[in-house]
């Protein structure tokens, strides 16, 4: 058999389980664990066949991790949710266990550190690596704005406040190892960011 290539995270695996799972095999890679940021489809519709075929490939199956349980429904409904855009193949997700704000989590060489950062969804969590720099931030923050709120369980103002009280003050912790004060910002859609510059330029955050 061929030799697999170090332990890797699968975050927010929202569809295309066959072409992850292509990749995966093509690449011989393990994979330790698959985080969920949030509960929307778009970001855990593929969790529950990922997490089939790569149990097919290799025992035991990858934990299954996050995000806040104030999230639980959403996960339980992604399949009326995709019904409802007309989309197929995405199915509710299950996860091994739900995480809250302060908890650390030690996967595939990573010491991710969870921030309950809720507005867009209520139980929407962030990844930050604090030593490596960077933060798997789902649809929290992008480049230029933030995430929707216009959902019946939306907060607008919540979720500004949360961004400005939990994720701008990061830069300014060294993380131990880190080698630049700034974050680098891995959103759910779109380019990468930084902390820095969202906290300088993004109009969202200004005020």
């Amino acid at each position: 058999m061929e030799p697999r290539n170090p332990a890797r995270l699968v975050v927010d695996p929202g569809g295309d389980a066959d072409t992850l799972l292509a990749f995966i095999d093509r690449h011989a890679l393990e994979v330790e664990a698959i985080l969920i940021t949030h509960g929307h489809l778009d970001h855990a519709g593929g969790v529950a066949a990922l997490r089939r075929g790569l149990a097919e490939r290799a025992a035991p199956a990858p934990d299954v991790i996050g995000p806040d349980e104030r999230d639980a429904f959403l996960l339980a409904s992604i399949a009326d949710q995709a019904r409802h855009f007309g989309l197929e193949g995405l199915e509710n997700a299950t996860v091994d266990r739900f995480v809250q704000e302060g908890e650390v989590l030690d996967y595939a060489g990573c010491r991710l550190h969870v921030l309950h950062v809720p507005g867009h969804t209520p139980g929407h969590v962030v990844f930050v690596d604090k030593a490596a720099r960077f933060a798997f931030v789902g649809d929290v923050l992008f480049r230029g704005t933030v995430g929707r709120t216009d959902f019946a369980y939306g907060d607008g103002p919540l979720l500004v406040s949360s961004i400005k009280d939990k994720l701008l003050p990061l830069t300014k912790e060294s993380g131990g190892a880190a080698i630049r004060d700034d974050i680098t910002v891995v959103p759910g859609h779109g380019g990468l960011t930084t902390l820095d510059t969202e906290a300088a330029g993004n109009p969202f955050l200004q005020g």
